[in-house]
């Protein structure tokens, strides 16, 4: 038999250190399979039992997936916003991007703080006509009369292709949306259109994350009507695991409620609800009392992931 060389040995001890490694080593695939955490911190709203947190009639929670910080909404009042995000030991200067739901002062009254401490967030937000977000039209949308001479034309009777207006917050990173829109893997924003008396035509954006337990919503003020929110994002994956935030009932009758409770519970099969903000108090009631141990407390300061149960 041929004697081995110092190449035959140092093949053989590489391939039993190769081996050891492999016996010892989790596959990358099984690290990605990981199911990842939706958790949810509420920053703002008018209820809950932490003291140390102000109590204020709006709406903002921190929303932490896949890696991802999301700050959906600002709440009424920017002081009040850097207190409770201080309080919970939260650093918004540290976001991947910010959603918000629609243009109602207690909804984005804190954001003027927010860009102070994080001038270039990418902010989504409904596209309008004319919102406060800013908005752009085609120049095509204004009748025009060409036997007018040319000082009392639009721009001289050559107006630009695309007319871009003005945001209330100039220089914010803001990216309108106006369709349902997958802005990250798995996370999309649902886009609708109010239809009720005194909200007529607001826009307003929801977030839906598909987890592998079904979708976390999450909800501003829900002007479009929280059943058609919900029923928007089930077209992205009929498992609703929870909804959370505003259901707009506030002022409802007991009729409409147990309507909404009602389709929430046995028409979209929803588990799990964390109501918040303008719910409404006999809301909250009826939806304890239909969901059971599967009603979420979401007051003021209250962290929970989706797969609370």
């Amino acid at each position: 038999m041929k004697p081995k060389s110092w190449v035959d040995y140092f093949v053989a001890a590489l391939a039993m250190v190769l081996a050891r490694r492999a016996a010892t080593t989790s596959p990358p695939q099984a690290a990605r399979s990981e199911p990842a955490k939706a958790q949810i911190t509420i920053l703002y709203d008018a209820f809950g039992k932490s003291s140390s947190m102000q109590k204020d009639w709006g709406y903002a929670a921190l929303i932490e997936y896949g890696g991802k910080r999301i700050l959906f909404d600002t709440g009424n009042n920017g002081d009040i916003l850097a207190q409770n995000a201080k309080a919970k030991g939260i650093d918004l200067s540290k976001l991947d991007f910010v959603v918000m739901s629609h243009r109602h002062g207690d909804h984005m009254g804190g954001l003027a703080y927010l860009l102070s401490v994080n001038p270039k967030v990418k902010i989504y937000a409904p596209k309008e006509g004319f919102g406060v977000y800013g908005a752009d039209l085609p120049s095509t949308f204004y009748r025009k009369d060409a036997s007018l001479p040319p000082e009392q034309r639009y721009y001289d009777g050559a107006p630009p292709e695309m007319m871009r207006f003005g945001a209330a917050w100039p220089g914010a990173n803001f990216q309108l949306i106006d369709k349902n829109t997958e802005i990250a893997l798995g996370i999309h924003l649902i886009a609708l259109v109010s239809d009720k008396p005194g909200t007529l035509e607001l826009r307003e954006l929801s977030l839906a994350i598909n987890t592998p337990e079904g979708l976390v919503i999450v909800v501003g003020c829900s002007h479009p009507g929280i059943d058609k929110i919900v029923e928007a994002a089930a077209k992205i994956n009929p498992r609703i695991h929870f909804v959370a935030g505003g259901f707009h009932l506030v002022v409802s009758k007991d009729e409409e409620i147990e309507k909404i409770v009602t389709a929430l519970r046995d028409t979209f099969n929803v588990a799990y609800v964390a109501p918040g903000h303008c719910t409404g108090e006999p809301t909250f009631t009826a939806l304890k009392k239909a969901f059971g141990d599967h009603y979420l407390y979401a007051g003021l300061g209250t962290s929970f992931a989706h797969d609370a149960h």
